[in-house]
């Protein structure tokens, strides 16, 4: 009995330290890709010739736009074929286009409305990530009110494409906050949950810090669509 209680003792913190270096390996990469697209970001809207590259011609950026999605669809899709180091790459090509294209949110913005709402997404997602990993419950019940909350807002976006309500775009921007938030405890649990059964796929850290990279991002957006103030 004592030699079975051991050995489930060496199981445990065997599994807990793959846990453990699983999810600093997905924060490692997340890091990585807010620095780059950061970075991305701040050049492009600090350099005239490229931003003028970018946004002055609608073929450039759309080309931009088409290729961010066409990114996290093969980041997602081929997860179990990419070898690591080519998820990587990928991930952060994938940084540094979303970094470009959102360059025109540092042109639309004040500075210190920028820093505020980066500031408060950071809290927000930290306190929310946290919980999703000491929370005992099992947040998997979340997942039909999240994705159908994330079609909603899809389509709102879409249809305030044609609309431009400004009203409708606070009320995507409120719900967006509250799914976000939401999807950042849910992928947090979702992922720890995978790596305590193993998470032997080698592009899996890679895929779940694009997962976490945008439920950041996304947060980030609507934080200061709601909240920011904009340039004159």
């Amino acid at each position: 009995m004592a030699n079975a209680y051991e050995n489930y003792q060496v199981v445990a913190r065997a599994s807990s330290d793959v846990e453990r270096r699983f999810m600093a390996s997905v924060y490692r990469w997340m890091t990585m890709g807010l620095l780059v697209t950061s970075g991305v970001a701040w050049y492009v809207a600090s350099t005239p010739v490229a931003l003028k590259a970018i946004l002055g011609n609608q073929f450039v950026f759309w080309g931009l736009i088409i290729a961010q999605f066409g990114l996290v669809i093969t980041l997602s899709a081929a997860v179990n074929k990419l070898s690591a180091g080519a998820a990587g790459a990928l991930f952060i090509l994938y940084s540094a286009v979303t970094g470009a294209t959102m360059s025109v949110v540092l042109l639309a913005y004040t500075g210190a409305s920028v820093a505020s709402a980066f500031a408060v997404t950071a809290g927000t997602f930290l306190a929310m990530s946290v919980y999703g990993t000491v929370t005992k419950r099992d947040l998997a019940g979340w997942s039909t009110f999240l994705f159908m909350g994330l079609i909603g807002i899809v389509i709102a976006s879409v249809v305030n494409i044609f609309t431009k309500s400004s009203m409708l775009a606070w009320v995507v921007s409120c719900a967006a906050v509250v799914v976000f938030t939401g999807l950042t405890a849910y992928d947090t649990q979702r992922l720890r949950r995978m790596a305590a059964l193993g998470g032997s796929v080698a592009a899996l850290p890679v895929n779940g810090a694009l997962a976490l990279y945008l439920d950041f991002i996304n947060l980030f957006l609507s934080i200061l669509n709601i909240f920011g103030g904009r340039r004159n």
